[in-house]
């Protein structure tokens, strides 16, 4: 074979061979930019499905939010919204959306903001953190309100006493995929502050601190409390809202990047 055959030859080894590892980095772009797109289209889906519970829980509508959960049998479903226990049976986690009245007067305005969300990289589970800052407020038969008598404004409206709060509060739920869709998993509420409408935060923060380990669910119809069922087992760790005589903690802690589930919201 004559060196210009031999040189010919060389040339296009060369060539196929740059072409070949065009390729092959092309096709690591691709994967990369899918599992990045992938990975988006996750969190948004997160997002909405948080922000659909949260419009359906202000309408009252909780029987569905319900489907918005894991499905019954799922292993490591879990609520808790108070220091009075938590709820790890699909049942008991369940029969907080169960039977909610919507009281003539009531009013909830939960607003969510400054979410942070990760998705795992194994694309199974996701964990999230949001803001809350938000309204509630309804009427209670006078005789009703002896048992909260702090709570309420001054006066009556349509012969019943008035409660009217700003509440603050904090979320952290794990969510996963299931079935090819993301479901609320595993859900708890941190309430950080509140307050009626005529006094501030700091005085109600005093003398409101043993309310938060009460297993009160909402006030229900003519402002009568409803509280949760028995608790399935008590809490880890017990968490209290703000206190003028403590310190705020960064509890819960934001999600950060990671490769799959780990339970850090405890």
């Amino acid at each position: 074979m004559s060196d210009a055959s031999t040189g010919s030859a060389t040339v296009a080894e060369a060539s196929v061979a740059d072409l070949q590892a065009e390729i092959d980095r092309l096709r690591g772009q691709v994967e990369d930019a899918t599992r990045l797109a992938r990975r988006a289209a996750d969190r948004g889906d997160v997002e909405n499905l948080f922000n659909r519970y949260m419009y359906l829980h202000n309408a009252f509508q909780d029987e569905q939010i319900i489907p918005l959960w894991v499905k019954r049998g799922t292993p490591g479903i879990r609520a808790r919204y108070t220091n009075a226990g938590q709820y790890t049976d699909y049942d008991s986690v369940i029969r907080y959306h169960q039977g909610r009245p919507t009281p003539v007067g009531k009013l909830i305005l939960h607003a969510t903001t400054t979410p942070v969300i990760e998705v795992a990289a194994d694309g199974e589970t996701a964990k999230g953190v949001w803001i809350m800052a938000g309204t509630e407020s309804g009427l209670t038969d006078p005789e009703v309100a002896t048992a909260f008598p702090d709570m309420y404004s001054p006066g009556e409206v349509q012969g019943k006493k008035v409660w009217a709060h700003w509440v603050w509060c904090k979320y952290a739920i794990d969510f996963l995929r299931q079935d090819g869709e993301w479901k609320i998993w595993k859900f708890r509420c941190y309430e950080l502050a509140r307050a009626p409408f005529h006094e501030d935060w700091i005085s109600f923060g005093e003398k409101n601190q043993a309310a938060f380990d009460l297993d009160l669910m909402y006030f229900g119809d003519d402002g009568r409390p409803v509280f949760m069922p028995p608790a399935d087992e008590p809490v880890p760790t017990e968490y209290h809202p703000y206190n003028p005589s403590t310190r705020q903690t960064l509890d819960p802690t934001p999600p950060v990047p990671h490769e799959t589930f780990t339970d850090t919201f405890k």
